[in-house]
């Protein structure tokens, strides 16, 4: 029972229950209301739902006799119990005849995303009466027979299975009996197939979206069976062919979404044929030829996306003459000319314009649109462009989005509006520009600007600034500070770094007491840090490397704390054991300092280093009015790799500092920590058996120190290795046989002179070559110093059975391959010259 519900109370009276007249339950609703409505979400992925409901869903809730409408959406509900009934009915081959059936015409059980359903049976209850099932987000990749279930509810109209990880989409059913159906959402799963036959045989479909599930092949002409289409999406897949002339036949269709495919050819004339149509998206394809003028006879039309291809041709007012309703225009293409008339007036208002590879001065009729709300400009040029006229239409959007242009334009007078303000790469020059008070997110990177801080922090100072989000790194920037950031507390996002700014951290930064994100690297900062600091308790990320910082490493770091990067400074003594308090860690840097002592041995503590949680490994910043996710990336050094990671790796780095003692065991039950680097230490003792618990390990780094003993055996079962670094110690006997050790080139070992076995040329007793070959072997290693070349040529060590094509998902192991290589080899290889 709810807190809320009481036993002396009706029932009827409880919150989210509805009864009838006669007091019988109908209707439970009990949806939960998380923060992800709000304009800004700030945090990881992980949506955080403690108020939420949570436990089993006890399905015996369908033995009230009256119930007709079950809502439990967006809790937290980890399972299903099945009472007696319907563990009987999940266990026969059921038919419409047998078992206590339901009245429920309403069930929604999405977004509860830690709820796994491996048998959906249970539903056949209400199989007589159901009319519509929301599943989105629930785990059922272990029910492979989805599809035959769902087909058993003849009322079925709309079915919602969004992102539950479905695996088939039954390409040997020829038909599928949902004789009802009007709406169906397959979107986010991984069918990855043509598109299975028996959707074109669902003859009442109004509303189709596949989106995103890896389908393949070309636009199959029996998707004309589907007339009663008003909703078609594509997008995300990887169709191939042209679009077919024959889509001009859906006299219905009002929706059609095709981005993001592989599709090729011409847009086809006969689109112009399909008067109802409202949306049309065929963003990021491989498009050609000219824009077809029959679109801009769609008088219907709402939203053109046609950019993000390869069209050519000229664009004149004749595109667009008839369009009296768009309200959004996506186009350009670096093979296209504009080419309006000056005089021309567009019959539209737009509220969204984005433009890729434009010439502003041929687009006149830009400041005729005095309704835009999102304007987004990339790769354009504003040469002969007014400055103040583009400002003045700029200051009535909501959101301003300027990257990659040709427009080195003085920002030292300008003033912005618009509450999403986002100028990056510009070339932008001059002091920085004043804000209003309408602004909460503001970027401005990746410029030429110069100047101090203080000109947008302390001058004309605003009352009740909403600013959250500041980044003004990678510019030119200089001087101090300053001390104006107690007019800013609104603050959870700053990224100052990457200028020439001098001087300490400023007290008047600790009443930043919303500060969740704090980036000050590469500048000439140095001192302590500041006490005052310490105010900032919702601190998640700090990121002070390469700066001149000294003193003591704070012992009154946040418990929140995610990344802690404070490598490349002048730190020094001991490691706080405050750290170990940091259960939430997954990025601790403090290499390249001056620190000593031991590892605290409580570093076992840090919780979020024990086990993999992939969804809570994101810091983002997340604007819900416009659906943009701006995500912090973290930036790690690699084996002399500087990276810039979307994605947290659980890591440790306190390389290159006087460290010394033996390794704590403690460290090595992180099992979750796929990057260790304690090279450049005093470390000392040998590297224990329990290294091989760390499973998750893709980097290891031991080198330049005076460990000593056998490599453990155990180091081979670590399959992820990617790079191996144990040069330079007093290691000794025979390297653990096995593929994964064996793949490493011998500068992974090299500078133990005790070490043999393969991958090095030195033999092992049991293995030694004969007298006479021991002549070539010289001769072999006298030509060493030219191997440098041949192991340029190698990859490091790899995972046998994971290596993949080049290419694959971004965010996946196989896209660090590319980065974890051989080239700190080289630096170890040229240091120890």
């Amino acid at each position: 029972m709810l807190p809320t519900w009481s036993n002396k109370e009706d029932c009827c009276k409880w919150r989210g229950v509805h009864c009838n007249m006669n007091g019988r339950v109908t209707n439970i609703s009990l949806p939960c209301f998380t923060d992800d409505d709000e304009d800004i979400t700030i945090g990881n992925m992980k949506t955080n739902k403690p108020h939420c409901l949570a436990g089993k869903i006890h399905l015996s809730l369908f033995d009230l006799e009256f119930l007709n409408y079950l809502d439990l959406s967006n809790n937290d509900f980890k399972s299903i119990h099945l009472p007696m009934d319907c563990q009987k009915l999940s266990s026969v081959n059921t038919s419409h005849g047998s078992g206590n059936f339901s009245n429920v015409f309403h069930l929604d059980l999405s977004q509860n995303e830690n709820l796994v359903i491996n048998d959906l049976r249970w539903l056949l209850r209400l199989s007589s009466s159901l009319q519509f099932l929301n599943l989105d987000s629930i785990d059922l990749h272990r029910e492979t027979r989805w599809l035959q279930i769902l087909t058993m509810f003849p009322s079925l109209s709309e079915l919602h299975l969004y992102r539950c990880q479905l695996k088939s989409a039954s390409q040997s059913l020829l038909y599928a009996n949902f004789t009802s159906l009007e709406y169906l959402d397959l979107s986010q799963n991984d069918f990855f197939s043509d598109l299975p036959i028996w959707l074109f045989n669902i003859s009442g479909l109004a509303y189709l979206n596949l989106q995103a599930n890896r389908f393949h092949g070309q636009i199959p002409e029996t998707l004309l069976k589907l007339q009663n289409l008003i909703t078609l999406i594509l997008m995300g897949n990887e169709m191939s062919g042209k679009i077919p002339d024959w889509i001009g036949q859906f006299t219905n269709l009002e929706y059609l979404e095709l981005s993001m495919n592989l599709l090729i050819g011409s847009i086809p004339t006969t689109l112009g044929n399909v008067s109802s149509l409202t949306v049309f998206d065929v963003v990021l394809n491989n498009l050609t030829g000219s824009l077809p003028e029959s679109l801009g006879k769609l008088s219907n039309l709402e939203v053109l996306y046609v950019g993000e291809n390869n069209l050519s041709g000229v664009v004149t007012h004749r595109n667009f003459d008839k369009l009296f309703n768009l309200k959004e225009l996506w186009f350009g293409s670096p093979l296209s000319i504009f080419n309006f008339d000056p005089q021309w007036i567009p019959p539209f208002k737009l509220q969204l314009l984005d433009l890729k590879c434009a010439n502003l001065k041929l687009i006149p009729w830009l400041y005729t649109q005095t309704s835009l709300t999102t304007l987004k400009i990339e790769n354009s040029t504003f040469k002969d462009v007014s400055q103040d006229k583009f400002w003045s239409l700029a200051s009535h959007c909501l959101f301003l989005s300027l990257f990659h242009n040709n427009m080195p334009w003085n920002m030292s007078n300008v003033l912005l509006n618009s509450k999403v303000t986002w100028l990056i790469d510009n070339g932008l020059s001059g002091g920085l520009p004043q804000l209003t008070s309408n602004v909460s997110v503001f970027n401005l990177s990746f410029n030429n600007l110069t100047g101090p801080l203080s000109h947008l922090l302390c001058h004309n100072m605003i009352e009740n600034t909403n600013l959250m989000f500041l980044d003004v790194s990678d510019n030119h920037l200089s001087g101090g500070l300053t001390e104006c950031w107690g007019n800013w507390k609104s603050l959870i996002h700053v990224n100052l770094g990457n200028n020439n700014l001098t001087g300490m951290i400023p007290n008047s930064m600790g009443s930043l007491s919303n500060l969740m994100s704090f980036h000050i690297s590469n500048t000439m900062l140095h001192g302590e840090i500041p006490v005052s600091l310490e105010s900032c308790k919702k601190l998640v990320i700090v990121n002070f490397r390469n700066n001149k910082f000294s003193g003591n490493i704070p012992n009154w770091i946040g418990q929140d704390m995610e990344v802690l990067q404070l490598r490349s400074n002048e730190f020094s003594g001991d490691i706080p054991s405050q750290i170990c308090q940091l259960s939430s860690l997954f990025v601790l840097d403090l290499s390249n300092n001056r620190l000593t002592g031991a590892i605290p041995q409580c570093l076992s503590n840090i919780t979020s280093m024990t086990f993999n949680d992939v969804t809570q490994n994101e810091f983002y910043f997340s604007y819900n009015v416009f659906g943009v996710t701006f995500i912090t990336t973290i930036p790690l050094l690699s084996k002399g790799n500087d990276l810039n990671y979307p994605k947290y790796m659980h890591v440790i780095d306190l390389s290159n500092n006087s460290l010394s003692g033996r390794i704590p065991l403690e460290i090595f039950r992180l099992t979750a920590l796929q990057s260790l680097n304690l090279s450049q230490n005093q470390f000392m003792g040998t590297i224990p058996n329990e290294i091989g618990n760390m499973k998750q390990l893709e980097s290891l780094d031991l080198s330049n120190n005076s460990l000593s003993g056998e490599i453990p055996q155990t180091m081979s079962a670590l399959s992820f290795l990617e790079v191996l670094n144990l040069s330079f110690n007093n290691l000794k006997g025979q390297i653990p046989l096995g593929t994964q050790l064996q793949s490493f080139t011998p500068l992974s070992y090299m500078g133990n002179p005790e070490l043999c076995g393969s991958p090095l040329i030195e033999k092992c007793n049991h293995d030694k070559v004969p007298d006479g070959d021991i002549n070539v072997m010289a001769k072999e290693e006298e030509g060493s110093e030219l191997m440098e070349c041949f192991y340029m040529g190698m990859g490091v060590g790899f995972a046998t059975g994971f290596w993949v094509v080049f290419g694959s998902l971004l965010f996946k192991r196989s896209w660090r391959h590319a980065y974890f290589n051989f080239l700190y080899d080289v630096k170890d290889w040229f240091m120890s010259k």
